[in-house]
C-alpha cells in the first residue's frame, strides 16, 4: 500500500548519501573530530613546549591538564554538545563512582602490596610523615590522574567508540596508552613484558569504568587511589618514577617479575593479576545507559 508521506526533498539530510566527512545524519564523522582534537592539542602544546623548554623548565602536569581541558571544551563547542557530555553530569551517581573508584584503586595496589609482604619478599620501614613532601606528591598524583583520563577517556575514546565500538575503542587508546608510557625510567629488560601488559590491561579497567558509569568520576577515582596507594603510601616506583611515601619497601628477593622493582607494582606478578580480576568485575558489572546508546 502506498505511503501519503511527501517524498524527501533531493539532497535533503534524509537521502543524502554518506561521504568521506559526513555520516548520513549529515553529522560530521566520529573519526574527523578524533584528528580535530588531536590537532588542536597539537597546536597549543607545540608552542608551550618551546616556550618552556627556552625557559629551562617542563610543562607541568596542571599545564598539560589546562590544555586538554580548553581542547575538550573546544571541541564540545563545535559539536554543539555539553562539556558534561565528555565528563558526565556531576550529580550524586557521578560522586557514587569517585568512591567507588577510590575503593577500587586502593585494593588494586593494596593487596599486591599485602601478599608481597606476607609471603616474605618485601619489608617495609616507616618514615618521617613531612607534609612539605608529601602534600606535592599527592597533588601531582592528582594532576596525573585527571589529565591522563581527560585524554585518553575524554573526547578520544568516546568519539571512537561511536565510530568504531567498544573494543576497536578500547584496544586503540589502550595501545595509545601503552605508547605514552614506553619511555618511562625502568622499562626495559625483564620489566618491558609485565609492565606492558599491566598498562595496557589498566587502560581497558579505565575505559571500562567509563563505560560502566557514563562518568569520568570513577576512572579518575580509581586511577588517583591506585597509583597514590602505590607511591604516596606504600612507596614503590609508580610506572618508574619514584615516589616519597609513608612507607619504604625493601626488597628481599631479586625477581622482579614477583615485586615489580623499581617500575613498581605495575610491573609485577601480582600487580597483574588484580587489574586482571578488576577489569573482569568491571565487565561483570555490563554498560550504563549513556554509554550503550554511545555505541549505537
Amino acid at each position: 500500500m502506498p505511503s501519503d508521506a511527501p517524498a524527501p526533498e533531493p539532497g535533503s539530510p534524509r537521502t543524502r548519501m554518506p561521504g568521506l566527512f559526513l555520516n548520513r545524519e549529515s553529522r560530521i564523522r566520529n573519526g574527523w573530530w578524533v584528528a580535530i582534537f588531536l590537532a588542536l592539542l597539537a597546536a597549543l602544546l607545540f608552542p608551550v613546549v618551546l616556550i618552556s623548554a627556552s625557559l629551562g623548565r617542563e610543562v607541568s602536569i596542571w599545564e598539560q591538564l589546562g590544555l586538554i581541558c580548553v581542547v575538550t571544551v573546544a571541541v564540545q563547542l563545535l559539536r554543539r554538545r555539553p562539556v558534561t557530555e565528555v565528563t558526565g553530569p556531576l550529580d550524586l551517581r557521578a560522586a557514587t563512582g569517585l568512591a567507588v573508584g577510590l575503593g577500587l584503586g586502593f585494593m588494586l595496589m593494596a593487596v599486591p602490596a599485602a601478599a608481597l609482604w606476607g609471603a616474605g619478599a618485601v619489608q617495609f620501614e616507616i618514615r618521617p610523615f613531612d607534609p612539605a613532601v608529601l602534600l606535592p606528591a599527592v597533588a601531582l598524583t592528582v594532576g596525573v590522574a585527571a589529565a591522563e583520563e581527560l585524554l585518553f577517556r575524554g573526547v578520544l575514546f568516546q568519539r571512537l567508540v561511536a565510530g568504531v565500538g567498544v573494543w576497536p575503542a578500547q584496544i586503540a587508546i589502550g595501545l595509545l596508552f601503552l605508547l605514552t608510557h614506553m619511555g618511562n625510567p625502568g622499562m626495559e629488560g625483564s620489566v618491558v613484558f609485565l609492565a606492558g601488559l599491566n598498562i595496557f590491561l589498566a587502560s581497558l579497567m579505565f575505559g571500562q569504568a567509563f563505560l560502566r558509569t557514563g562518568s569520568l568520576a570513577m576512572p579518575i577515582g580509581l586511577h588517583f587511589a591506585a597509583n597514590l596507594t602505590q607511591g604516596v603510601v606504600f612507596g614503590f616506583g609508580v610506572s618508574g618514577h619514584e615516589k616519597p611515601g609513608l612507607l619504604a619497601p625493601r626488597f628481599l628477593t631479586d625477581a622482579e617479575w614477583l615485586t615489580g622493582g623499581a617500575f613498581g607494582l605495575e610491573a609485577s606478578l601480582p600487580g597483574l593479576a588484580m587489574v586482571a580480576i578488576t577489569l573482569a568485575i568491571l565487565l561483570r558489572a555490563g554498560r550504563s545507559r549513556r554509554d550503550q546508546a554511545l555505541a549505537t
